[in-house]
């Protein structure tokens, strides 16, 4: 294949040379690490540093040329092509390089602010539970036809996830299930991608500081419905409001599921415990779960819609839905006898923390207290950090302020911002900046009958301190401090 058929219709504006665009591509390429003979390698911008740095060091690898998305600011001899969008024309060469994978295989994809990582897996869970070989792409974790992968990103580059689809394909696969963010929408990762079932889940304040406005941070998650995806079925949840103005495109069918009446997927007798759930799909028969918590019948109706589009019968999601596990890191329990509840969860926004305070609220059934610990990522979104200090200490009882992935920032000008919010609220606080004496002393302040939740980190083992990035797990630490006080 030639630079030129790989990059057909991909927005080619300029040549080095008209024989750079006839030389012969055995791969392609965005890290430069990845250069080999033969690759055809894309220089494009990224988050911190602009890959046209790289170009050299491509080329020494013995990449054929270099695609831009402008031309080069300094003189240089290789060959390379100029495209108007570089991510776009890399989407367009990793499909064409790996022979449409996504047309041979059905990807279901989830979008929202939260509960795509649930939905995603839940999903996953069920097609395997029915027998198929099955991939995975999410926050969490990769895994190709069953083998693991580390996540990098919610959602890779294009060319990852062409490449793990074509897997998926030559495997025996049948399913791909995955996450895709709005960074991922607005960038062009996914460019091309053909959809089976795209699923919304909710829309709330988040990444503010890539996208600026709500408006723009919607606009991205709605493109996943529209005509440049054209999804065979668009699963849309009822109840958010942000539903309704979804623009879906003609050829794609409208699902919507929900716990309000109207919707064509609808949880009725809805019963949540320390059990997990039991609720009935209307007309559709009972479902059970191990997942706690009013939030998890949206993610189990969104899974279970995007499952019965791609073919399922209700009595094979239902036994898949049963039969699942639980998500790392999402009201995941930690038990070491003690005599009361502690959670790890994700939570990193406002909305998420309310949910998960509300659902730990459900649980004690007015016995008991919650106390909450969390804390804000530096480098994002500062005007969502006094909404969070809100949101913990309206429905908590006590509230501990710390670090989460400070990143470059000061902790304490980070928790500072998060204090403005909480501190509207007479909730007793502790403000601790190390995280680790933080857990201690949430889970030393704990009585009989209480649930502690430890949120933000959820499933991660790290936290990111300037450039570095620690070992660190909140599961771990809070297992010692629950040994430290005797386990009660």
């Amino acid at each position: 294949m030639t630079v030129q058929e790989l990059l057909d219709g991909a927005g080619v504006t300029f040549a080095s040379s008209p024989e750079a665009l006839h030389l012969a591509v055995r791969g392609v390429a965005y890290h430069s690490g990845q250069a080999a003979p033969g690759v055809l390698f894309f220089a494009f911008g990224g988050s911190r540093v602009d890959g046209a740095r790289f170009a050299n060091d491509a080329i020494a690898g013995g990449a054929v040329a270099v695609v831009y998305d402008a031309p080069p600011a300094a003189r240089t001899d290789h060959p390379y092509v100029v495209v108007a969008h570089g991510r776009r024309a890399l989407a367009a060469a990793a499909k064409r390089f790996y022979n449409a994978p996504d047309e041979a295989i059905d990807i279901i994809a989830f979008t929202g602010t939260n509960g795509k990582s649930t939905g995603s897996m839940l999903a996953d869970g069920i097609f395997q539970h029915a027998g198929y070989k099955t991939s995975l792409i999410n926050t969490i974790g990769y895994h190709v036809c069953g083998v693991p992968r580390e996540a990098v990103n919610t959602t890779p580059e294009s060319l990852d996830v062409f490449r793990i689809a074509a897997e998926t394909r030559d495997g025996g696969g049948r399913f791909l299930s995955m996450e895709i963010s709005s960074h991922a929408l607005a960038l062009g990762r996914v460019e091309g991608l053909r959809v089976a079932a795209a699923v919304f889940t909710n829309l709330t304040r988040d990444h503010l500081d890539f996208h600026l406005t709500m408006e723009a941070y919607g606009a991205a998650k709605a493109r996943l419905f529209g005509t440049d995806f054209s999804p065979r079925f668009a699963i849309l949840n009822a109840d958010d409001p942000f539903s309704a103005s979804i623009k879906i495109a003609s050829a794609t069918r409208r699902v919507t599921y929900g716990i309000q009446a109207g919707a064509d997927l609808r949880a009725i007798n809805i019963e949540s415990g320390f059990f997990g759930l039991r609720f009935e799909m209307e007309g559709h028969g009972r479902m059970t779960s191990t997942l706690v918590g009013d939030i998890n019948v949206y993610n189990i109706l969104a899974a279970a819609a995007a499952c019965h589009a791609a073919g399922l019968t209700w009595e094979q999601i239902a036994a898949g839905v049963a039969a699942f596990p639980g998500v790392p890191g999402r009201f995941e329990r930690v038990d070491a006898g003690q005599d009361f509840l502690v959670v790890v969860d994700y939570a990193h926004t406002d909305a998420a923390i309310t949910n998960v305070i509300r659902v730990a609220r459900q649980l004690l059934n007015g016995e008991g207290r919650v106390l909450t610990l969390f804390g804000c990522g530096g480098d994002r979104d500062r005007s969502k950090r006094p909404l969070m200090g809100m949101a913990a200490a309206k429905d908590s009882d006590f509230v501990v302020l710390t670090s989460d992935n400070p990143r470059s920032e000061e902790p304490l000008a980070i928790i500072n911002d998060a204090v403005a919010g909480a501190r509207r609220f007479d909730t007793p606080l502790l403000v601790e900046a190390d995280r680790e004496k933080a857990i201690f002393a949430i889970i030393g302040e704990a009585r009989r009958g209480d649930i502690v939740l430890l949120a933000g980190k959820g499933h991660e083992n790290y936290q990111v301190i300037g450039e570095k990035k620690v070992n660190f797990s909140d599961k771990e630490v809070a297992l010692r401090a629950i040994g430290a006080r005797g386990g009660k």
